[in-house]
């Protein structure tokens, strides 16, 4: 069997995005169209309303989604002489990837974990909560900021925090579609005057406003799965000892509880799952955590 190299890996994550990005904004443009008919009652003001409202979400989420995340995780900068090893190991591991120097965060957060997001290796950021640093040692905590170091050199990054955002946005018109339904929305007499072509608008958004949430989770664990094994494997090239993401990631199967209580739609960003449920068994973002270690213990 030939072995890709990460260049391959690269173009690889690169046409994936491109296509998950497809259909994610499919399913988003499905759900504002008939949210935008809904309430307007109007097919060709919703069509555009729809398009521009897309269009214009999708561009800023690209710009601006990595301050979304770090906001919403209320992550901070790791800033003084108390981060002086973790931005140098940052740095350091940078400067082996061939990338930027990303800017580092701390989250406050007694759960071992960390992230990257970001829109590309010239503006992206490594955050990394207050208990992983307290519990992990050097070797440990070199594997897991190299294994953040390359999502972004492997342009993870980009995809990864435009999913966090859309999928934010799905789950936002869901609950704004369904709660509208649920009080009464448009009035009996809107209703009668509703043309079987209205009414089958109205029948799909309903729908979408059911599944759209579960169709873009699945879309963020199509994203993570994959490529949390190659960031493994990239992360333990980068340090040359893959012993320490392995024994990073046996600590972080022990003692976190999965409680860190962040929005489902940035999960998939972190190193390991922040929020478990009984759901993980069916669409879990991240890979097993004993078969991620059996992995990077055979390499």
């Amino acid at each position: 069997m030939e072995r890709r190299s990460f260049h391959d890996e690269q173009a690889k994550n690169k046409r994936d995005s491109i296509l998950l990005a497809i259909v994610v904004s499919v399913i988003l443009f499905a759900l504002v169209f008939t949210a935008s008919y809904y309430f307007i009652g109007n097919t060709y003001a919703a069509l555009p309303i729809s398009a521009i409202f897309i269009l214009v979400y999708t561009w800023s989420s690209y710009q601006y989604g990595d301050r979304v995340v770090l906001s919403s995780t209320g992550a901070i900068p790791a800033e003084g002489p108390r981060y002086t090893y973790l931005n140098n190991t940052v740095e350091g591991l940078a400067i082996a990837a061939g990338i930027p120097k990303p800017k580092t965060y701390i989250v406050q957060s007694s759960e071992l974990n960390a992230f990257a997001t970001g829109k590309d290796p010239e503006h992206a950021s490594v955050a990394v909560t207050t208990g992983l640093l307290e519990t992990l040692d050097r070797q440990e905590l070199e594997g897991v900021i190299a294994h953040e170091i390359s999502h972004i050199m492997n342009r993870d990054i980009q995809f990864m925090t435009l999913v966090a955002v859309l999928v934010g946005l799905a789950g936002i018109v869901s609950h704004m579609m369904l709660r509208s339904w649920r009080f009464g929305g448009r009035s009996k007499r809107d209703s009668d005057r509703s043309t079987g072509l209205e009414v089958v608008i109205l029948v799909v958004g309903f729908v979408l406003a059911i599944f759209a949430p579960i169709a873009t989770r699945l879309v963020q664990m199509a994203v993570s799965r994959s490529r949390e094994y190659l960031a493994d494997a990239s992360g333990a090239e980068l340090t040359r000892y893959p012993d320490g993401l392995a024994d990073a990631l046996e600590k972080i199967g022990k003692y976190n509880r999965g409680d860190m209580k962040v929005s489902e739609s940035v999960s998939h960003l972190f190193i390991a799952d922040p929020n478990r449920s009984a759901l993980d068994a069916i669409y879990a973002t991240h890979p097993p955590i004993d078969e991620r270690v059996k992995r990077l213990r055979e390499m």
